[in-house]
């Protein structure tokens, strides 16, 4: 018998709801804060699967955990490219 998932129409995104339709394309090169924090937000309400978030956007579960753990602990500022070495920095340093 095959087993078939529910997903939800839309669930909260970092700046109210979010659906698949305002999830970046395949093709989006380079990943914003609001970006990341948007596929995070997707993935833990059950828009898109973990596995098909890493095929879609050729990234790795250990860059989404990245993602998450810096989210978590530093906010969508955190997820920065150019703060995430200051942030580094007073984390380590």
């Amino acid at each position: 018998m095959l087993e078939t998932t529910i997903r939800p129409t839309s669930v909260a995104g970092p700046a109210g709801p979010l659906t698949i339709d305002d999830l970046p394309p395949p093709t989006a090169g380079y990943w914003v804060a609001h970006r990341k924090a948007e596929l995070l937000a997707a993935i833990d309400g059950g828009l898109i699967g973990l596995a098909d978030a890493c095929a879609r956007y050729r990234l790795s579960d250990e860059e989404l955990e990245s993602w998450r753990r810096t989210l978590d602990r530093a906010g969508i500022a955190g997820l920065r490219v150019t703060k995430a070495g200051s942030m580094r920095n007073r984390i380590i340093g």
